[in-house]
C-alpha cells in the first residue's frame, strides 16, 4: 500500500477550529512543535492553562502542577487543591448550552432506546448518590460495579465518584473465580449489578454467577440489582436500584470534596503471570487526562455525539463516559454484539443518533471491512471523526476505515495508552497529517521515548515504550502491592516507566506500535514486533485476522508460528491459505522470518473488548500454564488452538 498516498491531510477547520488549534491560541502558540516542546519543559503552567481551556472545576484550586518532594514512583499530583471530578460533569447540567441536551443515550441490542438530558444525569446522580449514603457508603468503600453499558451503569459510577466511594469495576463476561478475585483483592462491601442483559438475543445470567460468587466473599455485605426479569430470591442484603434510587429523593447529595490523591477507581487489569493488577486511578490524575485527551486528541466540544462501545468493566468504559461528559457532548451506549442482528448495526446506529465521533477497535474493524456491503447500509454523513484503539491496526484496515465511515476526508485518531495510564501516550492531532496505522505525536505532557534495554534513544529501530518523567493520568500504585507496581513499570530500567511495548520511531516523528514486550520474537537473533508479522498477513485477501508468536527454537532460538482465520471464518482451504501466508511472510519480510508453521482456525482467543490474546495462544500452544483467563471471551477458542499445537502445514 501507498501509505503516503493514502495520508489525512488536515483541512482549515482543524488548523483553525479544533480543540488542539484552540489549546495552542491559548498559549499564544502558532506551531504545534512549540505546544508538545512547552509540555514538556513547562509542565506546571502547560496543565494550568489546559485544565483550565477543559473546563475542570476545582473547588480549590491546586498551588502547583507536582509536588517537587514526591517520589518519581509516586508523584502528589496539583498540591493544595481540592476538587471531585464528578463536579466538572456536572457543571454542564446547568449550563445553558447543554442543559436540556441529550446527555446519555442508550441503545439496548433489541432496538429499545432511552435518553437523559444533561438536566435530568445530574438529578439522578445526586439522587442515587443520596440513596448509596443512605445505605451507609461513603468515602473510600469499594463498590464493585457489574453492569452493562447504559444509564443506570453512568449514574451509578458517578454517584459513586461523587460520594467518594472507589469503584471497582467488573466485565460482565466474567466467571465466579474472576468476580472473586476482584471483590476480595478490593475488599468491596458492596456490589451493583444488573441481573442480567441480552446478547444475540439470549439471556446472560449474571445474578447466577454473582450469587455464586458472593458465596465466598464475607466482607460483600449487599448486592444492588439493576433488575432485568429475572426472578430473583430476595433477602435482607438484596436490594433493588430503583428502590435505592427512589430513598434518595429527600436526601439529593452534592459531590463531595477531595483530595487530588483521593482514588476513585481501582480497576484490574490480567498480568502475563499471577494475580490481576489492581490499578488505582485518583480523582486529580484519570479524569484530568481524559478531559485533555477528549480535546486536544478527539476534538469533542459540546454539543459533539459521542460513541465508542465498550464494556463498563474495562478501562474504556471509563474513559469513553469521562470523554463525552466531561466535555459536554452526548454519550451513546449500546449494549449489544456489534453484528446483531446484522453487520449493518453499527452504521444504523451511527445514523439513528447522528454520532459525530466514533470509535472502535481494530477486530471490529476487521469484521466490518470483511463484510462491506452490509456494513455501510446506515448513513455515516454525520461522522466527524473516527477512534481506534486496544491494539495495532494494519494500514490497510486503518485506511478502510477512514475511507468508509469517514468517508475519506474525515481523521482517524490511533490511540494508544493502557489501564496503568489512563489515557494516551502516542496518538494523533488534527493539525498533523496522519499516516495510515501510525501516531502523529506523543501525547503532550507526557514524555515519551523509544530506548534500547539500556535506556538510550533509538529512532529508525524497534524499541521499548518508555516515559522519562512522571506524568498525569499514570496509575497511583497498585492497590495493596506497591511492590508488584515498581517491579512492572520501574525497575526493567532505572528511572523510566517502560510500558511493555514494542515501538518504532521514525525520523520524522511519527510512530508505530509494534507489539507487546512479552509478544517479542527474535528469531535467528533478529527481533521482530508481531505486529510487523501481521499487518504483512492481513494483505492477503483470504485472511480476516492474524496472530503471530514465538516458539522456543534449541537452533534459532524461537520460530515464528502464525494464527489465521480466513475470510469466509472457516477452515475449507485451509492448506491453500497457509501456504500463500507462508509464501507472503517470505516474499515480504525474508527467509529468516518465514513461518514455521501456519494454522488455520476459526477464531482467534480474544477479550471482550475485541483484543487478541497472543500470551494465551503462545502458552496453549506450548502447553504451558496460560495465567490469568478471566478476560477470555470465546474459551472455545482454545480448543483449536489445542488442536493444532505439533500439527499443521509447516513451511
Amino acid at each position: 500500500m501507498d501509505n503516503e498516498a493514502n495520508t489525512w491531510k488536515p483541512g482549515p477547520r482543524e488548523l483553525q477550529a479544533s480543540g488542539i488549534a484552540q489549546l495552542m491560541r491559548a498559549f499564544d502558540l502558532t506551531r504545534y512543535d512549540d505546544l508538545l516542546e512547552l509540555s514538556r519543559n513547562h509542565p506546571d503552567r502547560y496543565w494550568q492553562v489546559a485544565m483550565q481551556h477543559c473546563g475542570i472545576v476545582w473547588d480549590t484550586p491546586p498551588t502547583s502542577y507536582l509536588d517537587p518532594a514526591s517520589p518519581r514512583e509516586f508523584p502528589q499530583w496539583f498540591p493544595g487543591g481540592r476538587l471531585n471530578w464528578v463536579n466538572t460533569v456536572l457543571a454542564w447540567t446547568e449550563d445553558p448550552r447543554t442543559r436540556d441536551q441529550a446527555a446519555v443515550v442508550a441503545e439496548r441490542e433489541d432496538g429499545e432506546v432511552q435518553a437523559v438530558s444533561y438536566a435530568e444525569l445530574g438529578a439522578r446522580v445526586r439522587q442515587f448518590a443520596g440513596g448509596l449514603q443512605a445505605l451507609g457508603i461513603g468515602r473510600g468503600e469499594r463498590v464493585g460495579l457489574l453492569m452493562e453499558n447504559g444509564i443506570e451503569a453512568t449514574v451509578s459510577l458517578l454517584a459513586l465518584a461523587s460520594i467518594g466511594a472507589i469503584v471497582v469495576p467488573l466485565f460482565s463476561g466474567f466467571g465466579v473465580d474472576a468476580i472473586v478475585a476482584r471483590l476480595s483483592a478490593a475488599e468491596a462491601t458492596t456490589a451493583i449489578a444488573s441481573t442480567g442483559f441480552s446478547r444475540r438475543s439470549k439471556r446472560i445470567d449474571v445474578e447466577g454467577t454473582l450469587r455464586e460468587a458472593w458465596a465466598r466473599l464475607p466482607a460483600l455485605k449487599r448486592v444492588v440489582w439493576k433488575q432485568a426479569g429475572a426472578a430473583q430470591a430476595a433477602g435482607p442484603q438484596d436490594l433493588d436500584w430503583q428502590e435505592v434510587m427512589a430513598s434518595g429523593a429527600g436526601r439529593l447529595a452534592e459531590p463531595v470534596t477531595l483530595g487530588p490523591q483521593d482514588p476513585f477507581m481501582v480497576i484490574y487489569t490480567s498480568g502475563t503471570t499471577g494475580k490481576p493488577k489492581g490499578v488505582v486511578h485518583t480523582h486529580g490524575s484519570f479524569p484530568l487526562k481524559i478531559a485533555h485527551d477528549a480535546v486536544v486528541h478527539f476534538d469533542v466540544a459540546p454539543g459533539d455525539v459521542f460513541c465508542w462501545p465498550a464494556d463498563m468493566g474495562w478501562i474504556a468504559g471509563t474513559l469513553v463516559l469521562g470523554c463525552a461528559l466531561l466535555r459536554g457532548a452526548t454519550l451513546v451506549c449500546y449494549d449489544g454484539a456489534p453484528d446483531y442482528p446484522s453487520w449493518a448495526r453499527m452504521s444504523q446506529l451511527v445514523e439513528r443518533h447522528k454520532v459525530t465521533h466514533f470509535g472502535s477497535a481494530p477486530t471490529l474493524i476487521r469484521g466490518l471491512a470483511s463484510n462491506e456491503q452490509v456494513a455501510l447500509e446506515g448513513d455515516v454523513s454525520s461522522v466527524r471523526l473516527l477512534i481506534t484503539a486496544g491494539e495495532g491496526i494494519d494500514p490497510e484496515h486503518f485506511s478502510w476505515f477512514q475511507r468508509t465511515f469517514g468517508r475519506g476526508t474525515q481523521p482517524l485518531i490511533n490511540y494508544t495508552g493502557g489501564t496503568e495510564v489512563s489515557g494516551a501516550l502516542l496518538s494523533s492531532v488534527v493539525v498533523r497529517p496522519i499516516p495510515p496505522s501510525g501516531f502523529n505525536t506523543t501525547s503532550p505532557g507526557v514524555d515519551v521515548d523509544v530506548v534500547d534495554a539500556g535506556g538510550t534513544p533509538l529512532t529508525g529501530t524497534v524499541g521499548e515504550l518508555v516515559i522519562r518523567q512522571p506524568f498525569v493520568g499514570m496509575t497511583q500504585s497498585f492497590w495493596q502491592d506497591a511492590e508488584r507496581y515498581l517491579d512492572t513499570y520501574w525497575h526493567t530500567i532505572p528511572g523510566l516507566w517502560v510500558h511493555g511495548d514494542l515501538a518504532l520511531r521514525r525520523p520524522d516523528g511519527t510512530f508505530f506500535m509494534m507489539g507487546r514486550s512479552d509478544d517479542t520474537l527474535k528469531v535467528a537473533g533478529k527481533r521482530l514486533g508481531p505486529a510487523e508479522v501481521e499487518e504483512v498477513v492481513l494483505e492477503l485477501s483470504e485472511v480476516a485476522e492474524a496472530a503471530a508468536i514465538g516458539v522456543d527454537d534449541k537452533d534459532k532460538g524461537q520460530r515464528l508460528v502464525v494464527f489465521v482465520v480466513g475470510e469466509t471464518g472457516g477452515a475449507a482451504d485451509a492448506d491453500a491459505v497457509a501456504s500463500r501466508v507462508i509464501g507472503h511472510v517470505d516474499k515480504r519480510l525474508g527467509r529468516p522470518f518465514r513461518p514455521s508453521a501456519v494454522h488455520v482456525v476459526n477464531q482467534l482467543p480474544k477479550t471482550r473488548s475485541s483484543k487478541i490474546m497472543r500470551r494465551v495462544i503462545r502458552s496453549v500452544y506450548c502447553n504451558t500454564p496460560p495465567g490469568d483467563l478471566s478476560s477470555l471471551d470465546n474459551p472455545a477458542s482454545l480448543d483449536e488452538i489445542r488442536a493444532a499445537s505439533g500439527t499443521g502445514p509447516q513451511a
